[in-house]
């Protein structure tokens, strides 16, 4: 394993929620067409709600990162949404897997019309392993907030339950994906989807319990 990855992997490896006021997070960037630019005001709104509600430092300053580059490593936790077409070359799928398994975590989030596209392409990242459906009784919904019938509902899209699935590399969830949730809808300012208070709050919760979990992973 490359040396940049094993030390990535040691310092990310640990709880470091209580320490994160140099830690930065960013939206993924992706090529194919998609619009990775959505929900423009949902991460700094987590961020706030999260350092409000956790009593995090996260930065307000939210990064763009391309899935290619090696500034990949410079943050913790990423976000990935879009309504469209994604393609990772065969070297962004390397970088990204390199990425999740050093100690990296990506969260994505249909905003309705990705999920094919994504599937076809996380495929090319862990070839071996497949995307599993999370028990309700996962840690990741039983953080801050409880979660016990699993993510919220924010946006009815085609009226399925909601998902959440992640991809599990040698016992640790590297990757979080909510599928008919559609939590950044859900974070974005009220004027932007006219959500209900209580359905932003729920939203904003499920993705604060997110951000616990990444920060106290072991």
């Amino acid at each position: 394993m490359h040396p940049k990855i094993i030390l990535f992997f040691l310092f990310f490896s640990f709880g470091f929620l209580s320490q994160a006021q140099n830690f930065q997070i960013a939206t993924l960037k992706y090529r194919g067409g998609g619009d990775w630019y959505a929900n423009p005001t949902a991460l700094p709104n987590l961020v706030e709600f999260a350092n409000r509600e956790l009593g995090t430092n996260i930065s307000s300053n939210i990064a763009t990162v391309e899935v290619g580059s090696p500034n990949l490593f410079n943050y913790p936790f990423l976000y990935m949404t879009g309504h469209g077409n994604v393609v990772f070359s065969a070297q962004e799928a390397q970088n990204l897997r390199n990425y999740l398994i050093g100690g990296g975590f990506l969260h994505v989030d249909d905003n309705y019309g990705i999920d094919p596209f994504f599937r076809r392409e996380i495929a090319r990242v862990f070839p071996e392993l497949e995307l599993v459906e999370l028990p309700w009784s996962y840690p990741i919904y039983n953080q801050e907030f409880a979660f016990p019938e699993g993510p919220p509902k924010i946006h009815e899209h085609d009226g399925k339950a909601p998902q959440g699935f992640g991809i599990i590399y040698e016992g640790r969830l590297v990757l979080y994906y909510t599928y008919e949730v559609d939590l950044g809808n859900g974070w974005e300012d009220p004027v932007v989807h006219g959500n209900p208070e209580e359905v932003r709050l729920k939203a904003l919760r499920m993705g604060a319990n997110i951000l616990q979990y990444v920060f106290n992973r072991e």
